[in-house]
């Protein structure tokens, strides 16, 4: 199958069988969103999603959160994985846009990677999810599922080689949905080591059942 034409198929198959895909973190605002794509960082959206309710509802803004110390918000997401350093990340990301955005996220990813915790995954992230842009955020499912269906190449080592490859080929309207779709195959279908092969319809560009995938899973560790 040539490279167009695996992208054709893949991305039609998604939009059969997915046509309904979204982030499964919980949120109002797009404030709200920036704290939990910053806490969801090698941790669960499940997770995230059980602490947020009890933060946003004592710091339902950047002006609240700002006020408060890293000591203070790291009693409320101390269940999350590294929560010292999120906690300083999220005081110091509520002070900035204070400071010096008038308390509104903003759009473009480079005044969004100036923010404490955020780095270029979660920028794209918000520009793709409450903006709409055409951004592709690259996590360690994306990594996979790509390199797996033969999206990208093995010479694809990083998130933002596999980044650059997607966003060449996937049409500009598709780029904010065809995220989740990557994630949520990666997520429940096309799992790390126990992937469920018997469940996926993707077989036919899968690279992975033809032993043509030699991308490790510790190769795809390194997308974070």
């Amino acid at each position: 199958m040539r490279k167009k034409e695996r992208y054709e198929w893949v991305l039609e198959w998604f939009r059969t069988h997915m046509p309904v895909a979204e982030t499964e973190l919980h949120y109002e605002n797009p404030y709200q969103l920036l704290v939990a794509v910053i806490l969801s960082a090698q941790c669960t959206d499940k997770r995230v999603n059980l602490i947020t309710p009890p933060l946003f509802h004592d710091f339902p803004t950047p002006e609240a959160l700002a006020a408060s110390t890293p000591e203070v918000v790291y009693e409320y997401i101390k269940s999350v994985s590294y929560p010292n350093n999120k906690a300083r990340h999220l005081v110091g990301m509520a002070r900035m846009l204070v400071e010096e955005f008038g308390g509104e996220v903003p759009d473009t990813l480079e005044q969004l990677v100036r923010l404490p915790g955020v780095g270029r995954k979660t920028a794209n992230v918000i520009q793709s999810v409450v903006w709409g842009k055409a951004a592709m955020a690259v996590d360690t499912h994306v990594f996979r599922v790509s390199h797996r269906l033969g999206l990208v190449p093995e010479s694809c080592t990083t998130p933002l080689s596999v980044e650059r490859e997607l966003m060449k080929h996937i049409p500009k309207a598709d780029i904010p949905i065809a995220h989740h779709w990557l994630i949520l195959h990666g997520r429940y279908v096309c799992q790390a080591r126990a992937p469920q092969c018997d469940k996926c319809g993707l077989q036919k560009a899968c690279k992975l059942l033809n032993g043509e995938c030699k991308m490790t899973k510790e190769k795809a560790k390194t997308a974070k």
